[in-house]
């Protein structure tokens, strides 16, 4: 059995492991020549981070998903109450992480390492709360939810269209954000130099 939700939630997924890898790239590489570019590669991929996972991705996961799983699988329950812990937060790290980056750009490199170290912390986290939902929810919910229940999950998900991937169509809103990421981010988000 097959069912969109599952596969738009691991596409989903797949985006922003590429997204947070991408901006582990940059944070190796550092600003280089083009500082004002890196910074505005970087303000774009915390501003995706922000507008596309926080507010639709998560909250489907949370409102629908969670609760399905958490009633025909309650051994999973602390499992999902981390998740659902790291979902109330992420949105407060990344807008912290936006704030830490504008430091860094307007006050010098004195706030440099704070926005890294902060950066490859939330980088972590997010990874392995995505391990956690692949390894562990999504097999619960293929053995246990019912076809009404996928009926709704596939509904749900399918009204999202993550500006990052290329099987669905893009909100046209999302068109300028997408553009720049694609044009100045390093594979595999983006065609800008490794």
């Amino acid at each position: 059995m097959k069912h969109s939700s599952l596969q738009i939630i691991r596409e989903e997924h797949s985006s922003l492991a590429a997204m947070l890898q991408s901006l582990r790239m940059m944070l190796e590489r550092g600003p280089g020549q083009d500082a004002q570019q890196y910074f505005d590669v970087l303000r774009a991929m915390l501003f995706y981070i922000d507008e596309f996972p926080e507010k639709l991705h998560h909250t489907k996961e949370s409102a629908l998903l969670f609760p399905k799983v958490l009633k025909v699988a309650p051994e999973v329950k602390d499992t999902l109450n981390r998740l659902e812990q790291d979902h109330e937060h992420s949105e407060a790290g990344v807008r912290a992480l936006q704030h830490l980056l504008s430091a860094w750009e307007l006050l010098g490199d004195t706030r440099r390492k704070v926005f890294e170290e902060r950066c490859t912390q939330y980088i972590d986290s997010y990874m392995d709360h995505m391990r956690l939902e692949e390894s562990i929810i999504l097999p619960q919910a293929i053995q246990h939810l019912t076809e009404a229940d996928w009926k709704e999950l596939d509904t749900a998900f399918e009204q999202n269209t993550d500006p990052l991937n290329g099987k669905y169509a893009r909100d046209p809103v999302y068109d300028r954000l997408y553009s720049r990421i694609v044009s100045t981010a390093p594979a595999p988000i983006g065609l800008g130099p490794n």
